[in-house]
């Protein structure tokens, strides 16, 4: 089969088109033949491993696991001993970022992992964004506990992340003010955000607020800036480290401390929780944003695109 891989740490360029034998399902694993796959801020991580510490997971020296890609669309096709839940044939979705493997034409991955089958009428493209970014947001709305009523504030509401939080946000009832630029203002309203901050023409630290939660999908902004905004129990959640990691420092600290704090919240994701995103998107709260589709052979030029950090929601890679 083809592969992407790498075998160092990097840049894009240490990406390799190879041929690689395709992988065998263990007893509770599935075999799936990958139809589609995304660029995203995970794979792009553990491939330059510019955050060190990623290294205890993928390889203090070289990556263990050549072949990234942690967002997959696909059909199975086989299925291990020990498997009741899918079967040859089933169309899945989901996401694996502890083995990876869906910048390959198959894949394998835990029939009791982060997968489920397609929603019905979605294609394999449109499901392979359903899952990286969205997580991320899932985790840390709920971390904050927004419920009906609550007050939530996106900054960077056109990423992958962003625009996840704001349309799982409405689905949990609350009333959802969202920053982006200019040009996609009317596209972050169609998502539900009840008020859009074009960022070019306003300094979204000056609405009036109070937010249970700034929740800043692009890691743009400091906790000092936007502690205002919040109420006395609000939260303020980034999704990078901040400036020599005060983000997970004061997240450590914040269950010590009274008024608004920082929360840092480890992400994680289950087939719960995959099966709530197949819900949303076949009762049609919830569709990820797509920037563009590119083929298998392009997969380098859309991860330096991806890089760039201008893109629209996601890039989705057509394997097979």
């Amino acid at each position: 089969m083809r592969a992407w891989t790498h075998r160092r740490y990097g840049p894009p360029d240490v990406l390799r088109l190879e041929e690689l034998p395709v992988p065998t399902p263990g007893p509770t694993d599935i075999l799936v033949r990958v139809h589609a796959t995304t660029v995203n801020r995970t794979d792009c991580g553990f491939r330059s491993a510019e955050y060190v510490v990623s290294r205890l997971f993928s390889g203090l020296l070289k990556p263990k696991r050549p072949v990234l890609g942690c967002e997959f669309a696909g059909e199975v096709v086989a299925v291990g001993t020990q498997v009741k839940r899918f079967k040859v044939g089933d169309k899945v979705f989901g996401y694996d970022d502890q083995r990876f493997g869906a910048y390959a034409e198959y894949m394998v991955t835990a029939a009791d992992g982060g997968v489920a089958l397609l929603p019905k009428g979605w294609s394999y493209t449109d499901a392979a964004a359903l899952t990286e970014g969205i997580h991320y947001a899932w985790c840390d709305l709920k971390a904050a506990r927004i419920g009906t009523g609550s007050r939530v504030l996106v900054y960077g509401a056109t990423g992958a992340i962003g625009s996840g939080a704001v349309q799982l946000a409405v689905s949990l009832g609350a009333e959802v003010t969202a920053v982006c630029t200019t040009p996609h203002v009317d596209r972050i309203k169609a998502l539900g955000a009840h008020k859009v901050i074009d960022r070019n023409n306003t300094d979204f630290r000056k609405e009036p607020g109070p937010f249970e939660l700034v929740f800043d999908a692009v890691g743009k902004s400091r906790f000092k800036h936007c502690k205002h905004l919040l109420t006395r129990d609000g939260c303020y959640i980034s999704t990078e480290l901040g400036p020599r990691g005060e983000n997970v420092f004061l997240g450590l600290i914040g269950g010590w401390r009274k008024g608004p704090r920082v929360r840092f919240p480890l992400p994680t994701i289950s087939q719960a929780d995959v099966e709530q995103f197949r819900s949303m998107a076949e009762a049609g709260t919830l569709r990820p944003l797509i920037d563009r589709v590119v083929g298998f052979d392009e997969l380098v030029e859309a991860t330096r695109y991806v890089e760039t950090g201008q893109k629209i929601g996601n890039v989705v890679v057509q394997v097979c």
